[in-house]
């Protein structure tokens, strides 16, 4: 299962020695809402390797303000507490693995 993140609690994932996707998203957004069970997917393959999740941009800014997130589906990837990349829009399961996998 995937992640919830929120302003409380994902700095604290990034910060983890894990890789962390963070998922920036928002319910009104198709792309967003199509993309939600592909990153649930990968959450439950990379249980024990990585930290997955959703972090909602209606309820939650200071994530969006600090990477100025101006589009969704907006995917970050942090390693070792530093952004490594970023993806906009729709992403296949394959690229998210891939990426993923790059990063372990």
């Amino acid at each position: 299962m995937a992640i919830q993140f929120n302003d409380e609690n994902v700095n604290d994932y990034i910060a983890s020695s894990r890789p962390t996707l963070i998922d920036c998203w928002a319910t009104w957004c198709g792309p967003c809402v199509r993309m939600s069970p592909i990153i649930d997917e990968v959450a439950a393959e990379f249980d024990d390797k990585a930290n997955i999740g959703k972090y909602n941009v209606d309820e939650e800014s200071d994530l969006s303000q600090q990477f100025r997130i101006m589009s969704i589906p907006t995917i970050l990837f942090f390693k070792d507490g530093k952004l490594v990349d970023r993806l906009a829009g729709s992403q296949s399961k394959a690229t998210l693995v891939d990426k993923l996998n790059s990063m372990l």
